[in-house]
């Protein structure tokens, strides 16, 4: 791996490096392109169609596939978690790509990033965040992985994201054929991400609200809960409602490693969008950068056209809706701080340079054995004008189970991204309250 910091002026953003701080230059191989400021959404598209027909390089042909039999002649390209899908799943494949690197942000964005270097500082406490120009990444050049998990963090995505319909799918258990198939509609938050520059001291100091309510299975139907998640405060605002006892309730541990409701203790509070929640129980290591497979214009998990179960197979991500390339990503390592825990005391992420979205995840349990393995679909959004990974698979690794969430895929209507909440009631700190969440939720 590249070593572990990164040093670089205003000045160079956009120029040498990236708007955002990755290196602009390609790899020695070729085998990583250049960046380049690259529209890749063609003509055409609006809300309701599907994203990749109208993306410059659907008819990309495969490079090569990975499998089970030549998966070692490529290990150095693969996360140990990669590997290990490979290894126990003889049916599961990569088909990987040429690699493009288009991700960026608009103007405003690029420009509070720039306002950020020497500018943005983190919390005195070492895993808050104090300060930065928003929306913008706050640390270009980080110094350690706290920096480098905010950035991830605090990424544009508009402010926020609506999900019509999400199925939180869990695979059957060994020698049964029954899914959990837990059907919600959702919405995310994110008060920072307005157009223009403001600075985060001004603001509420909350990463994202979250407000998702079931539909089916008929144990699940008519639960609701609202989380918010904090910039400086540990764990979450967590609120649920229960119809059988036609109750809100506050749930003050729903965070951290947290099992969520109704899914067999396959899906922690902290997994989706492959980290989620405060950094306040780890310690964050900067490890470096490293070129593996990532899943890059992975549009299949955003089909809401498709069958589910076209996506969602009983062994995994169909490999048609999972497209990988060559990237050169961030790797920092997580080990939960002396006189915490955590039931995945040692995990790995890797960031994408160019986007600083979440890629992949490696979770190691108490005994040090590999034990999650989490990929994000990355996609270009069209509506935002950046990059974005919300749809997630996790793959246990010892149970031979896997999730996959925060998808439009099979749902009928496509989520949506959204740059302005006006006229938008779901989009303002006071829709994610206990108030309005007993007002809105079924009697």
């Amino acid at each position: 791996m590249a070593g572990a910091a990164w040093a670089g002026s205003a000045q160079d953003l956009g120029t040498t490096l990236t708007p955002l701080g990755g290196e602009k230059a390609g790899n020695a191989a070729k085998t990583i392109p250049a960046w380049s400021a690259e529209n890749v959404q063609t003509p055409g598209w609006s809300a309701g169609k599907y994203r990749k027909d109208f993306f410059r390089y659907k008819d990309d042909k495969v490079l090569e596939t990975i499998d089970s039999s030549n998966v070692d002649k490529y290990a150095e390209h693969l996360t140990p978690g990669q590997i290990a899908l490979f290894k126990e799943n003889k049916n599961y494949k990569m088909q990987v790509y040429p690699s493009h690197r288009y991700c960026s942000a608009p103007d405003f964005v690029l420009e509070n990033t720039k306002k950020n270097v020497g500018t943005a500082k983190l919390g005195a406490d070492g895993w808050s965040m104090g300060e930065a120009t928003v929306p913008g990444v706050p640390f270009p050049f980080p110094q350690n992985g706290t920096e480098a998990m905010y950035n991830a963090k605090l990424r544009y995505h508009g402010v926020g994201i609506e999900y019509k319909k999400v199925t939180t799918a869990v695979s059957p258990r060994k020698g049964s054929t029954e899914w959990i198939k837990a059907s919600s509609e959702q919405a995310a938050f994110f008060p920072w991400g307005g157009k223009g520059s403001t600075q985060l001291s001004t603001l509420p100091q909350i990463e994202y609200q979250t407000y998702f309510a079931y539909s089916a299975p008929a144990a699940l139907a008519g639960q609701a809960l609202i989380l918010s998640f904090a910039l400086n405060q540990p764990g979450a605002e967590s609120f649920y409602y229960f119809p059988g006892q036609r109750r809100v309730r506050r749930m003050p541990a729903y965070s951290y490693d947290a099992p969520q409701i109704g899914l067999e203790n396959q899906y922690a509070v902290d997994e989706p969008f492959v980290f989620n929640g405060t950094l306040d129980r780890f310690d964050w290591k900067l490890a470096g950068k490293k070129e593996i497979y990532v899943p890059y214009g992975s549009f299949g998990a955003y089909n809401a056209g498709a069958k589910f179960e076209d996506v969602a197979t009983d062994d995994g991500i169909a490999a048609n809706a999972r497209r990988y390339e060559l990237h050169r990503v961030w790797v920092v390592q997580a080990t939960v701080k002396a006189g915490m825990r955590h039931s995945a005391p040692k995990r790995t992420f890797y960031l994408d340079e160019d986007s600083w979205n979440l890629m992949a995840a490696d979770d190691y349990d108490a005994q040090g054995r590999l034990w999650k393995h989490r990929e994000g679909y990355l996609i270009p959004v069209y509506e935002t004008g950046s990059c974005d990974v919300s749809a997630f698979a996790q793959y246990n690794l010892v149970e031979g189970r896997y999730l996959f969430d925060m998808h439009s895929a099979g749902a009928g209507k496509d989520m949506s991204w959204v740059t302005d909440p006006k006229g938008n009631p779901r989009l303002k700190s006071s829709f994610f309250t206990s108030d309005n969440l007993r007002a809105i939720s079924e009697r």
